[in-house]
């Protein structure tokens, strides 16, 4: 896929993509959004993370928060909460170092580990992106749980990479359409940050988007 920042989607997408397609395009491509408990609790979880471009060196470890990431195969841009570089002689080397290191990506999350695998896709494609950017393999990551107060770690599979960018084709298929598609409703619902967005009765009728505009005409 040819790099175009403005047609780049962001790796926090698949996040929601994974939870509900249709909040995807409402956030991505309607561009809709609300703030619920779970959406300020992971504001405040990544505070500590994301302070651009700063780093820190420790023993054989030199760490980097908030290091923006992209992948022209994506089409997808980002930023890794924390990024591990791993002093090896099989390493990459690094600007104004003159050791190699290898990079691994840390991402905080609030609670504790999903019942489906969005927070891994998520992690791999950051892994995706640096391997891509450094020209390296990126073969383990780690995801620090706020609610276990410890981190997991996470191999960066092929077969994970795979579901990445089968993912990411299908958003880049909605978003140059500019398609909300159409979703069945369940539990799931009540946890949706967009559920007062989200009305289930529209998706037979129109999109959210039209029916905001009818209410203000009215």
């Amino acid at each position: 896929m040819d790099s175009n920042e403005e047609a780049d989607l962001l790796l926090s997408g698949i996040q929601h993509f994974q939870f509900c397609k249709r909040q995807w395009a409402l956030i991505h491509v309607e561009q809709q959004w609300e703030e619920n408990v779970r959406t300020v609790e992971g504001q405040h979880i990544h505070k500590k993370a994301d302070q651009p471009f700063i780093k820190e060196k420790r023993k054989n470890k030199l760490i980097v928060r908030a290091l923006p990431v992209q992948s022209d195969e994506l089409g997808a841009t980002g930023i890794c909460d924390v990024v591990e570089f791993i002093e090896d002689k099989d390493g990459v080397p690094i600007q104004n170092s003159k050791e190699s290191y290898v990079p691994v990506p840390v991402e905080y999350k609030r609670g504790k580990p999903k019942k489906d695998n969005s927070d891994i896709l998520q992690l791999t494609a950051q892994a995706m992106c640096l391997e891509e950017m450094l020209l390296c393999e990126v073969s383990v990551g780690y995801i620090f749980y706020n609610e276990l107060k410890h981190r997991v770690e996470i191999p960066i599979t092929h077969l994970n990479k795979v579901k990445v960018r089968q993912m990411f084709r299908e958003m880049h298929s909605y978003f140059d359409d500019r398609h909300t598609p159409k979703v069945k409703t369940g539990p799931h619902c009540k946890s949706c940050s967009l559920q007062n967005v989200c009305l289930p009765e529209l998706m037979k009728k129109q999109s959210v988007s039209k029916y905001i505009e009818r209410k203000i005409n009215e």
